[in-house]
Parts: structure tokens; sequence; C-alpha cells
């Protein structure tokens, strides 16, 4: 016979059975809250979201955040700087354990990021500056992608050579990807800049090749063109096209996308290499920084995830038609054993 208390423990064992069943295998040896991650809330909140770089992006939160169980949220502004603000007021009220901020303009952000700590919220910021030593600060290397971008051009080319540089002073990753191009005119001095330009105008392709247009007819003698963001590269391809120089001339650049790819790939192409991290896996860093901080981790104020090196050559060799193929057969990009302590579960362990 079964009473009534000995029905009652019964059930309750039961449902703790269905419980471990459920729980991620990680969360035996993960700290609090995580070894019960399905009361763990967090919400990303999106100043930009249009592109391949963040819908990426966004992938790579997603994939993180279903590997570690916890709950999240997605808020998109879609470039509206006074909404993003209300969207963090919007997940303090929600109850959150922790908040990624991408993007945005710092003057918006900076009070509402202090208001979600002030509430206990963790806060992680990528690509935004909201001036707050208690929030860190989650970025792609950008002096290491000009850097690895830079080197390569020396390798293919020596180290002297006339060349045009495509930068927009002001934006802090390209000030960043400057200061390395500065260094390396003065490690290699055979470097001459015949010419400095570059717009932010949409569109910034088009926009760029207006001005390379000009360039490269008033400087016949540039064989190289350093443009450290795959738009500048994009608008410089379309003049060098035009202008019949593409066997003449190599382009090096930061970032890379299934577009880019496909212009890098094609036949007599320009486009020589770029440098470029995963934006899934900036994603996956992302979401993995705010875990630490959640379980009382530190996982520094700067998180940076190094870039990998994308020859035209690495391309063609293993036949690369997008950015899976690119995870896939450059495990390098693949995945960044950054924010990674022993308990954090890997989502592109297979």
């Amino acid at each position: 016979m079964i009473n009534r208390r000995t029905l009652g423990k019964l059930v309750l064992g039961l449902i703790g059975a269905t419980a471990l069943m459920q729980a991620p295998a990680f969360a035996q040896t993960a700290p609090a809250p995580f070894d019960n991650p399905g009361n763990v809330k967090i919400a990303l909140v999106r100043y930009l979201s249009t592109g391949d770089f963040f819908q990426a992006y966004l992938s790579g939160v997603e994939s993180q955040a279903k590997a570690l169980g916890v709950d999240l949220r997605v808020l998109d502004s879609r470039q509206d700087a006074a909404l993003q603000a209300d969207m963090v007021d919007q997940a303090i009220a929600l109850g959150v354990n922790g908040i990624i901020i991408q993007h945005g303009l710092t003057e918006s952000m900076k009070e509402a990021a202090q208001r979600a700590v002030d509430a206990g919220i963790k806060v992680v910021a990528f690509d935004v500056n909201v001036e707050n030593d208690k929030i860190p600060q989650v970025e792609q290397s950008d002096r290491d992608l000009a850097r690895l971008a830079l080197e390569q051009a020396i390798k293919d080319n020596g180290e002297s050579w006339k060349a045009g540089y495509v930068y927009v002073a002001g934006i802090a990753p390209l000030d960043r990807r400057n200061e390395t191009w500065v260094e390396f005119k003065k490690k290699y001095p055979g470097i001459e800049e015949k010419a400095m330009f570059g717009t932010l105008d949409n569109p910034i392709a088009n926009s760029v090749a207006n001005q390379a247009r000009s360039v490269v007819t008033a400087n016949p003698d540039i064989t190289v063109m350093f443009a450290p963001y795959d738009e500048f590269a994009k608008g410089v391809k379309i003049a060098v096209d035009e202008a019949g120089l593409s066997s003449s001339v190599k382009i090096y650049s930061a970032d890379i996308s299934t577009s880019d790819i496909a212009a890098m790939r094609e036949p007599g192409s320009a486009w020589a290499a770029t440098a470029a991290t995963n934006p899934a896996v900036v994603g996956q860093v992302s979401v993995r920084a705010l875990a630490q901080l959640i379980a009382g981790e530190d996982p520094g104020k700067q998180v940076i995830v190094p870039p990998t090196l994308i020859t035209q050559k690495d391309l063609n060799d293993n036949d690369i038609k997008n950015m899976e193929d690119l995870s896939a057969k450059l495990p390098q990009f693949a995945h960044a054993d950054v924010a990674m302590p022993a308990w954090m579960p890997n989502p592109n362990k297979k």
C-alpha cells in the first residue's frame, strides 16, 4: 500500500530526477547560478542589427546562450539611441541577471548602463564605450587585425612599395588600426603613402569607389591599397577593376563576410588578404564574459577576441565559399579560447 506521504516522496523524487535529466551536463560542476541555469535570464540590447556581421553575431549569442541553458531576450533598437536606452530599462524591469549592450552611442548608453549596474545587474559591452570600470569591454583586437594584414602585404610585396590608404579619423576601431599603419611606415621606411582617402557616406563601398577612382588615376604607381575595413576594400576593388589594374594592385583589408569571400575569389581579384574575427565567435565570447560576471568571476576589463589572417590562396586552396566553410576549414576561425573557464560549455564542440 502507498500512503499519501510515500506518494509525495515518490513524486518529489521523480521531479528531482527529471530536473537532473534536463539540466545540462556542465551544470554539475558549474558555479551558482549556472548549477541551475534555467533560472538565469540575460538580455541582448542591440543598436545595430542589419548585415552579415550582425546576423552572425546574434547567432553566436544564441548558440552560447543555448549551450548554457539560459533564457535569452533580444531587444533590437534598430539604430534608435533613445529606444536602446529605454530597452536597457525594459531589461532591468524584466529582472534579468545580465545584459549585453551591443554597439550604440556613449552619450545614450552611459547612463542606461549605470542604471543596470545600480540595479545589481551584470553588464558587458561590445564595441561601445559606456565609460564604466565595472563593465568589461568585448572587442576585436583592431591593432592585430591591421598587423596581420600588413605583415602579409610585406610578405607579398617586399619592404618597399607605394601605397594608397583608406581611413576615416574619429572612429575608434579605425583609429586603433591606424596606429598600426603608422608604426609599420616607421618600421619600413620603403613604404610610401601616396594618398590617404576615405568616407563613411552611405553606401560606403560606392562612396569610397568614387574617391579611389581619382586616386588610382592620379597615382598610377600605387601597387598596394591598405583598406582596413571590408566596405572600404569593396570600394577600392570596384575602382581598381574599372581601371583595369587588378593585376598590378593588391588590396589588404580587415573583416570578412560571405560577399567578401566571393569578391576575393573572383578570377584575377586584386583583394589579396584580410584579417578578421568571426562575428559569431565574438557573440559567443560576449555571452561567456557576461556569464563569468554573473557567476562572480572576472573576465577582465578588456575581453579581446584574436583575429585570423585569411588570404585569397587560403580561400581558393580550401574551396571556401562562405562563412560556414570558413569556420569548418579554418578551425582557428571557428572558436576563440577567450572567457572560457573550465566549467563553461563550448557550443562549437562536437
